[in-house]
């Protein structure tokens, strides 16, 4: 009996000091916890911003969740890279926090990404390459003498709608092999294929860490004020800071043939938790410092407004 009290009071007082190391390195076990999901290729720059929240808000646990067949009221915080339908978008508050750009891509030392490292792709081409497109001269499509085998996305999804779209077709009319999964999916099979190509968004398409394109993988070149021809000037593809300088500051409406739209964040206007808003509060005020270096685009000021956001969660009553 005696040996047994023994461990109780033991026992009693090692949970108890490991409570109070808990507590006070900033742990409770009501730690309060947000959830993130949305487009897979966005997943580096969250967690970079729940990293740096994270340095003076540690009390505060934020996960990402890989997008499933859930309902999206189910998460906390929803980042995605094209427009939701207005049914959804009444309920929700949103940031456009940042742009990201679409760009055509092959597998490098194939003779399509030798051919058009050089040429470049005129709209036209694009349009021939990518496309069913019932009003191609068919002359035109028989002067690309170069093997090419399109990939793209099986499920409908954002990066191939808002590629589709900027060139006057829906995804259903991209070419190709069809993959399933995501847009690293995308890659990954299109790196399998020496005829390979397909289109990317920067932050997959260029390695962070070297700002070159990916190994295995040649960005192309395209006619980006679209007078039908490329010239030296237009062949600034090999470093990502040079893609990023030069669409920046050029604006949207100066550059053409690069597909760009936005990264936006979104919480639940009824049902957003304290914690959620304020993330994407931290977010509106401090994110675009690291848009850059994950292959993003600033967003335009006409866009992007800060107090909007603040205007909404001032007015939040928890």
């Amino acid at each position: 009996m005696r040996s047994f009290l023994v461990a109780f009071i033991l026992i009693t007082t090692l949970q108890a000091g490991a409570q109070t190391h808990a507590i006070s390195n900033g742990q409770t076990s009501a730690q309060k916890v947000v959830i993130v999901t949305g487009v897979r290729f966005s997943y580096k720059l969250v967690q970079k911003w729940i990293d740096e929240y994270n340095k003076i808000n540690p009390e505060i646990q934020i996960v990402i969740e890989s997008r499933g067949s859930s309902d999206p009221g189910n998460y906390d915080v929803l980042a995605e890279v094209y427009e939701h339908h207005e049914s959804l978008k009444q309920t929700r508050e949103y940031i456009y926090v940042g742009r990201y750009a679409v760009l055509p891509v092959a597998v490098f030392g194939s003779e399509f990404a030798s051919v058009y490292e050089k040429k470049g792709l005129t709209k036209k081409i694009i349009q021939q390459v990518y496309f069913h497109n019932l009003f191609a001269d068919n002359d035109e499509k028989g002067n690309i003498k170069a093997p090419f085998t399109v990939y793209t996305r099986m499920q409908k999804a954002g990066v191939p709608s808002v590629f589709a779209n900027y060139f006057g077709f829906e995804q259903k009319d991209i070419n190709g092999k069809g993959i399933a999964g995501s847009d690293e999916h995308l890659l990954k099979a299109m790196l399998r294929d020496s005829t390979g190509i397909s289109y990317l968004p920067l932050t997959l398409a260029y390695d962070h860490a070297t700002r070159k394109p990916v190994a295995g993988l040649t960005v192309l070149p395209v006619d980006i004020d679209d007078n039908g021809k490329i010239n030296d000037g237009e062949k600034f593809f090999g470093n990502l800071d040079d893609v990023i300088r030069r669409i920046e500051s050029a604006g949207g409406r100066d550059v053409k043939n690069i597909p760009i739209e936005y990264l936006h964040l979104s919480v639940d206007k009824d049902n957003a938790s304290a914690e959620a808003v304020a993330f994407l509060q931290w977010i509106n005020e401090n994110g675009q410092k690291h848009l850059n270096e994950f292959g993003y685009l600033l967003p335009e000021s006409s866009r992007f407004d800060k107090s909007t956001f603040n205007d909404f969660a001032s007015k939040r009553s928890y």
